[in-house]
């Protein structure tokens, strides 16, 4: 369903929210990272053991290469400081002579993200916890582009319950 529905997804916006959160994955706690745009659209997620830099960077560079026509204009996160290095080396990357990746960290800010982790938590249960990592990706993936039909953020897409329900069979209809 996720392949099916990328070709008809909005373009993100150019203001971006990230930050990372907890799922439990084989008895383990792994690392969920999700970046949404200004308007609450999933723009990329990644689940990885660690919480670091190397993993911070891989999930941005995988996030700026799915939405391909544009970098973000500005990137809202937490205090966490990864995330400022990062962001510098990226910015590095594409101009030596200019941040074009503008970097807020202000935890206030960031309340757009933390909501949107607790609605997500809220569909994975009290649980929260998935037997490998394969099934947590599939799931989330699942979940996320439910929700991404649910909020609007798809073209040609009539409104409410009844347009989702529509749309979904017509990414279907033809298998």
């Amino acid at each position: 369903m996720t392949k099916r529905a990328k070709k008809f997804l909005r373009q993100a916006s150019v203001d971006w929210h990230v930050d990372e959160t907890y799922v439990r994955v084989g008895g383990k706690w792994r690392y969920l990272w999700r970046a949404v745009d200004a308007n609450g659209q999933m723009v990329d997620f990644r689940l990885t053991a660690r919480r670091d830099a190397k993993a911070a960077k891989a999930f941005l560079n995988k996030a700026i290469k799915r939405v391909r026509l544009h970098r973000p204009v500005t990137i809202v996160t937490d205090k966490a400081q990864t995330y400022r290095l990062v962001i510098r080396e990226i910015n590095h990357r594409y101009d030596p002579h200019s941040d074009s990746i503008r970097h807020i960290d202000r935890k206030w800010r960031n309340n757009l993200i933390e909501s949107d982790h607790a609605a997500m938590k809220r569909l994975l249960g009290y649980r929260q916890s998935f037997r490998s990592l394969r099934s947590a990706k599939a799931t989330l993936s699942g979940i996320e582009t439910i929700r991404t039909i649910k909020r609007g953020n798809i073209h040609h897409k009539q409104p409410g319950v009844r347009g989702g329900i529509k749309f979904i069979s017509q990414l279907f209809a033809d298998a």
